[in-house]
């Protein structure tokens, strides 16, 4: 679940960084919807006790400082789907769509380059 939860950080990460940076209001909606709802959606922890689904939010942080693009992040997002679908439950799919979503809308709507990327998820996801 660790891998699932940093490979989901990388995916919200390529959505608010598509047009080039990352709002403190997209952050905020990471952090907002991490606790909100991410962490209620199951009782796993890392190594170090903490809930796995915080791994979104240490991945997206880290990613900030890294500076890696969108189009690198997504890729390996979409390499772990590719290999690790069976992961991604109904429920996991939906919250993840909602949160790529709200992250898009948390600064100004969403613009052409998150709508690229938000495209993109539902191509992958499609079943």
């Amino acid at each position: 679940m660790n891998e699932l939860y940093q490979h989901l950080g990388k995916l919200f990460y390529a959505v608010a960084v598509s047009d080039g940076s990352v709002h403190p209001k997209e952050w905020g909606k990471v952090r907002e919807i991490v606790n909100d709802d991410w962490l209620i959606i199951d009782d796993y922890k890392d190594q170090y006790g903490t809930d796995a689904a915080r791994q979104i939010e240490i991945v997206f942080d880290g990613l900030m400082e890294y500076g890696k693009t969108s189009e690198e992040c997504f890729e390996e997002f979409r390499v772990f789907y590719k290999e690790h679908a069976y992961a991604f439950s109904d429920e996991i799919i939906s919250l993840t769509r909602k949160t790529a979503n709200a992250i898009a809308n948390a600064f100004g709507g969403k613009n052409k380059s998150e709508l690229i990327v938000l495209g993109r998820f539902e191509l992958l996801v499609k079943k």
